[in-house]
């Protein structure tokens, strides 16, 4: 199957050829023709699968099919959990659609609402925003939402997680009742069926993959450490290879911080990224990432999403998350677009729990690999009793009320051993006992 074959208009395929891509992901192929028929879509897909285009192609389409209007007002809203994701659907759009007249803005908190307020008074078609800054424009009546004809909801599994239901059924309550409606998210967890069962329409479903699924392209291992000694196994891993591209997890803000200081002083050019950097920090934290100017990023679970790197070799679990789900999230910034990916866990004797939790997730053993040097003074544990860290070692984000108003497929990075199976790509489970604090975005 190639892209020609979906129904795209040839300024869609000009640009998609532009930047080499000819075969359709999965997903893409199974969403883009009923997307564009006008059916309402509920879709599962994983990080790292191609969705951004699976919803932005169609969208583009319609746009640019439907007329210009005289109106000012935006005639779809995307709506992402994070900054860094609503910049990358932004930059996608561009891209998808630079041989079109469609224009876009992000609307992020985190910095001033002075230039998004120009924007959207010049008029713009599409809006990419996220929940909470977007109720600020609703509340100052700076945002006209009446003449939306597209919504599409980004990883609505984690804006819920984030604790934006409650902004979201206000922003819902403020659109038009007859529109398109896209919802991507990586499960259909009982919550996501119930807010897509409310205000969407006969929606079709679509599922590429299994719930939790991990693509076949990342190779995990684990390295069991003393928890003090954690960070010297980081650097000697590191080391390895200082050009060598690698993101780093954190389960706090205070750790990645903390965390880069210590790298920096010992050679290597690290930046972090997490909720209580500015807008724009993070902005030059990642650009400098991308870029190659900083070789080592550290980020926590909220702020990676969105970071999307090309042939990006290897992840880094400094902390085991908190919640086994986010370690998929976690690994799917890597071994994307066909390339192969190693996602590597340093893992201390009280996260065993954590471990035995990611592994029951995915239904799957992860090797279990001492560094010579650096092994640790207790076994890991695997039972379902195993241990995990203390009630308030994860990161913790600010509790607020709802607001009113983004490496050759040969290679084997570090010497470690990846899979040989590839595939192509253009371009994530239960939930969670009790949902999380909203969260910075």
């Amino acid at each position: 199957m190639s892209f020609d074959s979906l129904g795209l208009a040839p300024a869609l395929l000009r640009a998609l050829a532009d930047y080499g891509y000819t075969t359709p992901t999965p997903i893409q192929a199974a969403a883009i023709p009923p997307a564009l028929e006008g059916h309402d879509l509920f879709a599962a897909a994983q990080t790292g699968t191609g969705k951004t285009a699976a919803f932005a192609l169609p969208l583009l389409q319609r746009l640019s099919t439907s007329g210009q209007t005289m109106t000012r007002r935006p005639r779809a809203l995307v709506l992402t959990p994070t900054r860094e994701l609503a910049a990358q659907v932004h930059e996608n759009l561009r891209d998808y659609g630079k041989h079109m007249q469609v224009s876009a803005t992000t609307i992020f908190g985190g910095v001033s609402m002075g230039p998004q307020i120009n924007a959207l008074r010049r008029g713009v078609d599409v809006v990419i925003a996220t929940p909470g800054r977007l109720m600020d424009h609703m509340q100052q009546r700076t945002l006209d939402l009446s003449a939306v004809e597209t919504l599409v909801l980004d990883e609505a599994d984690r804006m819920l997680d984030m604790g934006f239901l409650p902004a979201l059924k206000r922003i819902l309550a403020a659109l038009p009742k007859k529109r398109q409606t896209l919802l991507f998210s990586a499960t259909f967890a009982p919550a996501i069926k119930t807010l897509a069962m409310d205000f969407m329409h006969n929606p079709r479903e679509i599922s590429v993959s299994a719930p939790n699924t991990v693509t076949t392209l990342v190779s995990h291992q684990v390295h069991p450490v003393d928890a003090g000694r954690k960070r010297d196994l980081l650097l000697h891993l590191l080391s390895a290879d200082s050009r060598r591209q690698t993101l780093v997890f954190s389960r706090t803000k205070h750790g990645a911080d903390k965390l880069v200081t210590f790298l920096n002083a010992s050679g290597l050019r690290s930046a972090a990224i997490h909720g209580n950097k500015s807008q724009n920090a993070r902005t030059r934290a990642l650009g400098d990432f991308k870029n190659g100017r900083v070789t080592v990023l550290v980020a926590t679970d909220i702020a990676a999403r969105g970071i999307d790197i090309e042939q990006l070799p290897i992840v880094i679990n400094f902390d085991l998350p908190s919640v086994a789900e986010d370690y998929v999230h976690r690994i799917g910034r890597t071994g994307r677009a066909g390339m192969e990916g190693l996602a590597i866990s340093l893992v201390s004797h009280d996260e065993s729990g954590l471990l035995h939790d990611i592994r029951k997730l995915l239904k799957q053993d992860i090797a279990i690999t001492a560094v010579t040097g650096y092994e640790p003074s207790a076994p890991l544990r695997l039972d379902a009793g195993a241990p995990r860290p203390k009630q308030g070692g994860g990161q913790r984000q600010p509790s607020r009320q709802p607001r009113q108003g983004k490496a050759s497929s040969s290679a084997r990075p570090n010497g470690y051993a990846a899979p040989g199976r590839q595939e192509h790509a253009a371009g994530n489970q239960k939930r969670r006992p009790r949902p999380r604090p909203a969260a910075k975005a």
